[in-house]
């Protein structure tokens, strides 16, 4: 299992921590994952494989936010 936390924009309020949860929590691979609005972060812990981060920033993306690399 690997954690990561993603440095993420656009997040200001409780739909938002729902919207970017629930697109990601539908991930095969993902085991949690968690938003905050207040500090613009979201953890995500997830199985080791290279894809799952890649579909995990994709869906984040498809939720209408951005990753910050």
């Amino acid at each position: 299992m690997e954690e990561k936390q993603l440095k993420v924009e656009g997040m200001s309020c409780e739909h938002c921590k729902a919207a970017v949860e629930s697109a990601v929590g539908k991930i095969d691979g993902v085991e949690s994952v968690n938003a905050t609005p207040d500090n613009d972060t979201v953890d995500v812990k997830f199985n080791d494989e290279d894809q799952v981060l890649s579909e995990v920033e994709k869906a984040i993306y498809d939720a209408g936010y951005d990753v910050v690399k």
